[in-house]
């Protein structure tokens, strides 16, 4: 699976404190890489999906920078967003489409 030039400071922090979890983490993703047929477009947008469901900012925020890496549009994380709608309700919805935004436009939070 294709890497960001480089990760936030913030986990690059955690992963010298703890190079362990950050090796298991590491694992994680491949190993879900290898899962199945999905290619890594796909696979980045379903995971975009899984951090908008559970509304986790930061995890939102990272999905956008990996999904459009591996050669997402904007329109797709849009559709993203808006399937996301009938399962955690509008306001919720709106709150997501702003931190992709937010990431997809390079604009501070």
């Amino acid at each position: 699976m294709a890497r960001l030039q480089r990760a936030p400071r913030s986990f690059q922090d955690f992963v010298r404190r703890f190079p362990k979890l950050g090796k298991a983490w590491e694992l994680l993703g491949e190993g879900a890489a290898e899962a199945g047929p999905l290619d890594e477009k796909t696979l980045r947008l379903v995971k975009l999906g899984l951090a908008i469901g559970s509304r986790q900012e930061g995890a939102v925020h990272s999905g956008v920078r990996k999904a459009l890496a591996a050669g997402a549009s904007l329109e797709e994380l849009e559709q993203v967003v808006a399937a996301a709608a009938s399962l955690i309700g509008l306001p919720a919805t709106v709150m997501v489409y702003q931190w992709v935004k937010e990431e997809a436009e390079g604009r501070p939070r």
